[in-house]
């Protein structure tokens, strides 16, 4: 394209087909892992030893080798209690497309394989796979906990999230429901996973913040949204510093002539810094009101208060609003000697420390062992994300990201042939994509009980949190409906055709 468009002095657009996109852009999650878990008499887990051979494809794409070993290794152990862990990871190539990052980029993969053994070690002890997780979640009284890879956990109630879990999908009433299931020749599987997440990505932002004289106001972020509402929720937590009506402000994104400093986004860092940047632009502008109110209520600087929408005299009813200020911003009369017209600040933030949002995914199937097709009946979530900005926001994160994790266990598979080396799945009609029929409405309880002080707005970050938590949560509840033959693990995906294989070779 670019040779092109050298070539002929004028710009050159390529557009990829659907096809193209299946043969050429990045696959995700390509990898094999051996587990070995060791518990002691009491069924407190001891250690976790994992041997991962993981598929970077035919070369090397941006983060392929940073996926299954960092990432994975940032959040490795969860949410549990577990001392010791090793892991060991082998890239090795192969005649696909580069595999890279896909939402949750790691921590999806570590929290599976957790999970998923967690459920086995269950069954072959004789245990309630929920009785074996509440003997082992960190406790309250262990936080700050620094895990066995050496990340330092703050905050988080993960046992408090867990019960509030079960109580949101109404476990007390799964008894019956699997009876009634069982009467219809049918069978119910109860899923459940606890998650950890990792925010991770770049750890600079800027946000620069510009005032007008009729009082609207420009936000520039260095970062690009990519649906995650940027556009809504950046707004919101400047209008909130301030005072103002959110429509006022409006917005301009990865602009590289206004912000030429941004981190972008990846790895649930937006809010965070983002965020930390505006916060700073905020402050800046709040101070120098504090001098323009002070020459206009002509009392000291010092004595200046301020809270969201307007400046006070300390220990008087003297005050005057932020728009007042605003607009006498752009007066050189109103101003204090030597300060130029205008409110313009920058803000820049620099992550100090990592945030770990966590969680609970709780699935519910009902399974036909006649021709192993299962049917999604139940899915609830309840997330820590700590200080929540927009919860409408956040919610459809969740949603979005347990969709794809569900599709991941349930549905989604690319497929070469092992001959030839011909992707078989080259279109939406042989890539298995979920759809709205294959899904039930997804229940997500928002947790505020357990703030983050790693960053001064208090987030832990959202937008990978649902790829996180629902693959193992949905291949628990099939696994749970096939425990009665005895079948206790699958690899993903766990398609109508290998459940019906798997039923069948049971049945002898």
């Amino acid at each position: 394209v670019m040779f092109a468009s050298e070539r002929l002095g004028r710009p050159v657009k390529w557009v990829n087909d659907r096809i193209g996109s299946f043969q050429s852009d990045v696959h995700g999650r390509d990898l094999v892992s051996d587990v070995e878990f060791a518990l002691d008499a009491d069924g407190r887990f001891l250690a976790l030893r994992a041997h991962t051979i993981s598929n970077m494809g035919a070369y090397l794409s941006t983060y392929g080798s940073i996926v299954p070993t960092n990432a994975t290794a940032a959040v490795m152990g969860g949410v549990y209690d577990l001392r010791a862990v090793f892991m060991e990871v082998r890239g090795v190539w192969t005649n696909t497309v580069p595999v890279d990052a896909y939402r949750g980029a790691g921590r999806p993969e570590a929290n599976y394989i957790l999970e998923r053994t967690i459920d086995v070690a269950a069954r072959q002890l004789g245990l309630s796979p929920l009785e074996l997780r509440r003997r082992n979640f960190i406790k309250l009284a262990q936080l700050p906990y620094t895990t066995a890879m050496g990340r330092v956990l703050d905050s988080g109630d993960f046992a408090g999230v867990f019960e509030r879990a079960l109580k949101l999908a109404d476990h007390a009433g799964l008894a019956a429901r699997k009876a009634e299931a069982k009467s219809r020749g049918r069978r119910r599987g109860f899923g459940i996973a606890p998650y950890l997440e990792a925010t991770l990505g770049k750890p600079t932002e800027s946000a620069r913040i510009e005032f007008h004289a009729d009082g609207t106001a420009t936000l520039i972020v260095g970062s690009q949204s990519n649906g995650q509402g940027h556009e809504t929720t950046f707004p919101q937590i400047v209008a909130a510093e301030l005072g103002i009506d959110p429509t006022r402000i409006r917005y301009l994104q990865a602009d590289t002539d206004l912000a030429p400093d941004g981190g972008g986004h990846g790895g649930s860092r937006s809010t965070q810094h983002a965020g930390g940047a505006m916060l700073k632009a905020s402050e800046a502008i709040i101070a120098k009101g504090k001098l323009i109110a002070a020459n206009l209520l002509e009392a000291a600087a010092v004595d200046i208060e301020w809270k969201p929408g307007e400046f006070r005299v300390t220990g008087t009813d003297r005050r005057i609003a932020f728009d007042a200020v605003v607009r006498a911003a752009f007066d050189a009369a109103k101003l204090p000697a030597g300060m130029s017209p205008g409110l313009d600040e920058t803000g820049k933030y620099e992550r100090t420390a990592f945030n770990y949002p966590n969680g609970c995914h709780v699935a519910e199937i009902e399974l036909d062992p006649e021709t192993g097709v299962v049917q999604l009946v139940g899915y609830w979530v309840v997330d820590d994300f700590g200080r929540i900005i927009n919860p409408m926001i956040v919610r459809g994160q969740v949603i979005g990201g347990a969709v794809q994790g569900i599709g991941q266990a349930l549905l989604e598979q690319v497929v070469y042939d092992p001959s030839s080396a011909q992707l078989l799945t080259a279109s939406a009609m042989d890539y298995c994509l979920p759809r709205a029929d294959d899904l039930p409405a997804i229940a997500v309880e928002l947790f505020e009980g357990a703030p983050t002080k790693t960053n001064p707005l208090g987030v832990k970050g959202a937008g990978e949190a649902g790829a996180t938590g629902a693959p193992q949560a949905a291949a628990n509840a099939v696994l749970d409906a096939l425990a009665e033959w005895g079948i206790h693990h699958l690899d993903m995906p766990l398609t109508r055709e290998k459940i019906w294989r798997a039923i069948t070779a049971a049945r002898g």
